[in-house]
């Protein structure tokens, strides 16, 4: 599962340049927007509001915005129409993509990502062509702070993890049950790790080994899938060699 870490990694570091130009703050808002909008205005009663506004607050997002977007999502104050959408397809070397997208314009959020499919010789298909690859899963990436990863990977599991992927010497990503998320999270801060971010995401349930072109081309499909305003998360079924990766970020 090497390469699904990787790319967990990729989306952090991604996600904390993203903080900077607060292109991040936006997608944040919009999960909490709907999740309000869902189930209520109540993080303890709603527990996707309660993951969103977890993971709004690991972003350091400032508390006004959280409070301004649940206020939105819960008819407390007028805000945009916002639509959630399932975008499936397959990219270079047949592997498959799923796009986790929120929008205010349905047909924009589709054709962006249609051309993203298109320019990378892929193509986007039809509902349900690629979604029964993927799994909803915990993830929690927790930061190694130099810690021996034998040691914490120990930790972790006593934890209640259900898998633990250690590709990256800064950080580790911690796979759970759905159930078990907030849990093991906090039993993890318990321990006094340090948790990065911690959100649901869909697993791939089986991976797809790519040569370095088509990698590198997949790469760089999902980095700019992933830069979309509308995309909130990407998952791919790809498993990249780390060696490949690191290439990748340094081009």
């Amino acid at each position: 599962m090497s390469g699904h870490s990787k790319w967990a990694t990729i989306k952090h570091q991604k996600g904390a340049a993203d903080a900077k130009r607060g292109q991040i703050f936006t997608k944040l808002s919009r999960e909490i927007i709907l999740s309000a909008k869902e189930g209520g205005p109540d993080p303890d009663m709603n527990a996707r509001l309660r993951l969103a506004v977890q993971k709004a607050k690991d972003a350091r997002m400032p508390s006004d915005n959280i409070e301004r977007a649940i206020k939105k999502g819960s008819g407390q104050l007028e805000g945009e129409t916002l639509l959630e959408l399932t975008l499936e397809g397959y990219g270079p070397g047949g592997v498959a993509v799923l796009v986790h997208a929120v929008s205010d314009n349905r047909n924009r959020a589709i054709q962006e990502v249609r051309h993203l499919f298109t320019k990378s010789g892929g193509a986007m298909g039809e509902a349900g062509c690629v979604s029964w690859i993927f799994e909803p899963k915990g993830s929690i990436t927790v930061k190694t702070d130099g810690r021996d990863t034998d040691e914490l990977t120990l930790e972790v599991i006593d934890a209640g993890a259900e898998d633990v992927k250690t590709d990256d010497e800064e950080y580790m990503e911690v796979v759970t049950a759905p159930d078990q998320l907030e849990k093991v999270r906090l039993a993890l801060e318990a321990k006094g790790l340090t948790i990065e971010s911690a959100g649901m995401d869909m697993h791939p349930k089986t991976l797809i080994e790519l040569d370095e072109d088509t990698a590198m081309q997949a790469l760089k499909l999902l980095t700019a899938m992933e830069e979309l305003e509308d995309v909130q998360n990407v998952y791919s079924n790809a498993d990249f060699d780390p060696a490949v990766v690191e290439k990748f970020q340094a081009a």
